[in-house]
C-alpha cells in the first residue's frame, strides 16, 4: 500500500475512527486502524466488537493494498504534523511495518496483519429508512443528557427510539432518562420506518454518531434490526450492536394530572439558576423555587457557604408552591429549549414536574423534585 493524502483530509478521518478504540486492549488488533487504499480512496476502520466506524477520504494512491496501524499513535502523528502537508504512507513488502513521511519527518509504525482484523457480520438489517441530518441531530441533542450512566441499568444507558403516534401524528420518538429526569423528543415519522422495533440505542454509539454528524448535512440512511442498527453518512458509516434490553414503559412516569402552569423566560431562569446555584452544595446541587402571583424566587442554602435568592417575573396564577429541583438538572434542561419561554406544568412539591418549550410541543421532560 502506497498512498499520499493532504494533512487535513487524513487528520478528520483519524479523529473520527480512533475516537472508537478503547485506550486499553487485551486484543492487540483492536487498538489499530485498518486501512484499505484503492480505486483512490482511503478507507480507514475502527472497532470495539461492539461498535464499527468507516470513513473514506480521496488520496493519491500509488499502490493499493492494506494494513493495520496503532489508532492513537497514528492520530497523535498527524495531529501533530505541519497544516497543509502531504503525507506519505508506505506499507509493503515483508517489512511488519508502515513509513509515514511529511517534510523532513519520517516514522516508523509497527503494523499488524489486515487479515487479522475483526469484522462486524451478523443477519441482515430488516428495517431502512432516511432520515435528515437535522432531525437525527435534535432527537440526539435534546435527550442524550438524560442518559443514565449507571451501568447496573444497563438498558437505561442508551437512547430508545421507536415509531408511535403522538395524537394522529405518526412519528420516531426518543426517549432517554436515569430515573432523576426523563427527555422524550419526536420527529414526524419517516417513509419506510413504520413497523420497526423499538431500540436502544448505546450511549458510546450516541456520542461516536454525533460526531460524524457535524460533518453532514445530507440526509442519512439508518438500516436496523432487532440487534444492530446502521447509519450510512456517504463517506461515513457507523454500524453497532443493540442494547439487549427492555425499555421500562416511560409512560407511566408522566403525570396528567399537573394543572399549576408556571411560564418563565428561558434565559433569564436559567441565568438565575446558575447564579443562585454557586451557593448550594457540590453534592445536593439543591435549588428552591417558591411561586406566588406572578414572582418566581429561586434560593439556595448551604451551611459552609451562607444563602443566595434571586426574584423574577414569571406567568403564574395558580396557588402559592413551593419545589426543589438539582439546579443541574434544571440547567441540562433549559439549554434544550430554543424558544424564548420554558413551561412548568406542576402538582405539588413532591409530584414529578413536566417542562416544555412554550412554542414547541415536539420535547417534553419530566424532573423529579428533591427535598429542599
Amino acid at each position: 500500500m502506497k498512498i499520499t493524502i493532504e494533512r487535513a483530509a487524513l487528520l478528520r478521518a483519524l479523529g473520527h475512527v480512533q475516537s472508537v478504540v478503547e485506550r486499553r486492549n487485551t486484543i492487540p488488533i483492536l487498538s489499530n486502524v485498518l486501512m484499505k487504499a484503492e480505486n483512490g480512496r482511503l478507507s480507514l476502520s475502527a472497532t470495539d466488537m461492539d461498535l464499527e466506524v468507516v470513513e473514506v477520504v480521496p488520496a493519491q494512491v500509488t499502490g493499493e493494498g492494506r494494513t493495520t496501524a496503532p489508532a492513537h499513535t497514528l492520530y497523535d502523528i498527524v495531529r501533530k504534523l505541519r497544516e497543509g502537508a502531504q503525507v506519505e504512507l508506505d506499507a509493503g513488502g515483508d517489512r511488519n511495518g508502515m513509513v509515514l513521511r511529511s517534510g523532513r519527518s519520517t516514522f516508523t509504525l509497527a503494523c499488524l496483519p489486515a487479515e487479522d482484523y475483526p469484522v462486524m457480520g451478523g443477519a441482515p438489517l430488516s428495517h431502512e429508512f432516511l432520515l435528515s441530518a437535522n432531525d437525527l441531530k435534535s432527537l440526539i441533542d435534546r435527550t442524550r443528557f438524560a442518559i443514565s450512566t449507571e451501568e447496573t441499568r444497563y438498558y437505561l444507558n442508551g437512547i430508545f427510539l421507536h415509531a408511535t403516534r403522538s395524537g394522529d401524528i405518526e412519528v420516531l420518538r426518543a426517549v432517554a432518562t436515569d430515573g432523576h429526569r426523563l427527555a422524550r423528543v419526536e420527529v414526524p415519522l419517516p417513509e419506510g420506518a413504520a413497523g420497526m422495533p423499538g431500540i436502544i440505542v448505546p450511549r458510546k454509539t450516541v456520542q461516536e454518531l454525533r460526531k460524524l454528524l457535524e460533518e453532514t448535512e445530507q440526509p442519512v440512511r439508518i438500516e436496523l434490526s432487532d440487534t444492530k442498527i446502521r447509519f450510512d453518512m456517504g463517506e461515513g458509516v457507523l454500524t453497532s450492536k443493540l442494547i439487549d434490553g427492555t425499555f421500562p414503559e416511560y409512560d407511566r412516569v408522566i403525570p396528567s394530572g399537573n394543572d399549576k402552569i408556571l411560564e418563565v423566560d428561558t434565559k433569564l431562569f436559567a441565568e438565575a439558576v446558575d447564579r443562585v446555584s454557586t451557593i448550594s452544595t457540590e453534592k445536593s446541587r439543591a435549588v428552591k423555587l417558591a411561586v406566588e402571583h406572578g414572582t418566581l424566587t429561586l434560593s439556595a442554602t448551604s451551611p459552609e457557604n451562607g444563602t443566595a435568592i434571586e426574584e423574577i417575573e414569571v406567568g403564574y396564577t395558580s396557588t402559592p408552591l413551593e419545589i426543589g429541583f438539582n439546579s443541574r438538572y434544571l440547567l441540562d434542561i433549559t439549554q434544550q429549549i430554543e424558544g424564548d419561554g420554558v413551561q412548568f406544568i406542576m402538582a405539588d412539591s413532591g409530584a414529578p414536574t413536566i417542562l416544555r418549550d412554550a412554542g414547541d410541543h415536539s420535547a417534553l421532560y419530566v424532573l423529579m423534585p428533591m427535598r429542599v
